[in-house]
């Protein structure tokens, strides 16, 4: 972090009280792992499965910051346009066609490479801001090996390189939170610019607290009886395991129907909230002996 730029928080304690207070409960490792990434000026990649709060914790830091949150999805075959910047070239041909004969192709040229012409995408986006920002490069495995040497650039000096008007550089650093599913490994050159954190499904203890604080009116019976289940279905070999959203999702879904016990026909009657693959279901149905 450049000296002039002042940290997003104040201490370890400040990350988990603030986090906390946008709905967000960290242990002390995500909390201290958020803290030194944001003190040291570093990207932060966090890996593990999906739906364990990833990409949630960049939308909270940036929440209880009151940063912008600039959003980069990742996905097969993105390119430096979708990701960096791109050129208008509808917009640049009609202002050559409209140029031709009058001025000589050094002015058209200078004229049609410049700002006017420029299509930030979010990375150049990210890197131009003045005003706090949570960079979020979502679910970076799934993007190819090439798309990770774009990034280093902006990883190493938070700096863009445009050839025909130079490089720009961060005023102020955006805070940058890469995520990955671990569906491919990464390569060294990107994990040695970051922190890494590894963000697994919570405890039994921090899961029913967080289920607790998203949905206040489930009774404390029916929030254990919830977390109790979802972590059975997670010992399963499921083809997608629970999330922390889909347990959320499950208290909700339990209450609007007015249910207030988690037993074989509420859980029959509403197992397609947390589980989205047929075989999942039919393996759960066997595990829990359901008819």
């Amino acid at each position: 972090m450049s000296a002039s730029q002042s940290p997003l928080f104040g201490s370890v304690a400040d990350v988990t009280e603030r986090l906390a207070g946008v709905g967000y409960l960290a242990s002390t490792a995500v909390a201290t792992t958020v803290y030194l990434a944001d003190r040291l000026g570093k990207p932060l990649l966090v890996e593990g499965p999906a739906g364990v709060g990833k990409t949630e914790l960049a939308k909270a830091v940036a929440q209880a910051t009151g940063s912008g949150l600039v959003r980069l999805q990742c996905y097969e075959g993105i390119d430096e346009a979708r990701a960096l910047y791109e050129w208008n070239h509808a917009k640049q041909l009609l202002r050559i066609t409209a140029g031709q004969g009058r001025e000589s192709w050094d002015e058209t040229r200078d004229d049609v490479f410049s700002e006017e012409f420029l299509l930030p995408r979010p990375l150049l986006t990210a890197i131009r801001r003045s005003d706090p920002t949570v960079l979020l490069i979502d679910e970076m495995d799934k993007a190819d090996v090439e798309v990770e040497g774009l990034l280093l650039e902006v990883l190493s000096d938070f700096q863009v390189t445009v050839p025909e008007m130079g490089t720009i550089s961060a005023t102020r650093r955006p805070f940058a939170l890469l995520t990955s599913n671990s569906t491919r490994e990464l390569s060294e050159a990107l994990k040695r610019r970051c922190l890494f954190l590894h963000l697994d499904f919570p405890d039994a203890d921090l899961e029913r607290r967080i289920v607790a604080s998203r949905v206040p009116e489930l009774t404390e019976a029916m929030v254990d009886a919830l977390v109790r289940t979802v972590r059975v279905l997670r010992t399963l070999e499921l083809r997608k395991s629970p999330s922390v959203a889909e347990t959320i999702d499950w208290g909700r879904t339990l209450l609007a129907l007015g249910m207030d016990t988690l037993d074989d026909d509420a859980v029959r009657a509403t197992l397609g909230v947390v589980l989205k693959h047929q075989s999942d279901t039919v393996k759960a149905a066997a595990e829990l002996r359901l008819n």
